[in-house]
This record gives C-alpha cells, sequence and structure tokens, in this order.
C-alpha cells in the first residue's frame, strides 16, 4: 500500500495516536511523538520554508491527504500530486528509529566524536596549473 509522503502520514498519524500514558511511558511517547514531525521539518527546512509553520499547517489541514509541496512552495492534495510513499518504508523507518531510542534509553553510557570545527580550504585558485613534465618525449 501507499499513504502520502514527503513526512505528512507520519503527522497524520500522530494525531490518531491517543494514550493515557505516566511516568517514562509518557516521556518516551512524546519522544516519539516530537520525531514524528522531523522528517516534514526537514524537508521545510532544506527548501527554505519555515519548518515549525508547514508542520503546524499540515497538522492542521482539513483534509485527511494535505501535505506540504517544497518544490512548489505549497499545501497540496499529496495523492493528487503523486507525492507518496509505501507503506512499508515508513513503517520499517518508524520501527527502526523506536529501536534505536529504546536501545539508547536503556545504555547507561554512550561514546561519540566530538565534532571540530575545522577551518575550510584555503583558496587555490592563485597557484597555477602543474606544469609541463617537458623532456619526457
Amino acid at each position: 500500500g501507499i499513504v502520502i509522503g514527503g513526512g505528512a502520514a507520519l503527522i497524520k498519524a500522530k494525531a490518531k495516536i491517543k494514550l493515557d500514558l505516566q511516568g517514562d511511558e509518557a516521556i518516551g511517547a512524546a519522544i516519539v511523538e516530537r520525531a514524528l514531525r522531523a522528517p516534514l521539518r526537514q524537508i521545510a527546512e532544506n527548501a527554505g520554508f519555515d519548518a515549525g509553520v508547514v508542520v503546524n499547517s499540515v497538522e492542521n489541514a482539513k483534509d485527511e491527504n494535505t501535505g506540504f509541496d517544497a518544490a512548489k512552495g505549497e499545501y497540496v492534495n499529496m495523492l493528487e500530486s503523486g507525492i507518496i510513499d509505501p507503506v512499508k518504508v515508513e513503517r520499517v523507518a518508524l520501527l527502526n528509529a523506536v529501536s534505536v531510542a529504546s536501545m539508547l534509553l536503556t545504555t547507561e553510557a554512550t561514546i561519540s566524536e566530538i565534532k571540530e570545527d575545522k577551518p575550510a580550504m584555503p583558496d587555490m585558485s592563485g597557484m597555477g596549473g602543474m606544469g609541463g613534465m617537458g623532456g619526457m618525449m
């Protein structure tokens, strides 16, 4: 099967989930809920739009099939526009994300690299060519 693409299906799914959870379960559910917004937020940011406005507009759209077409900068019916995702891809991505998140939550320590700010490569345009390899023939 297919669902509306561009992260909109995850936003719509989030709206359908109503759980009465307490404690750690409530915290975990809130994390998942926030993560469901991430794909649409990233698409909007990459296209130069205000991600918060885009996510809010898709969340509050009356039509179930409304999503954001980043190429046009418009809210459209995703099915009619052909912006779709396979259900299996969405499901597997979500299951993998939950699996990694649960592993991190139960891990007492993690090791990661500290990101270093490296200076950009210097401008090499003024160095000229390598020259010929005279005398080789």
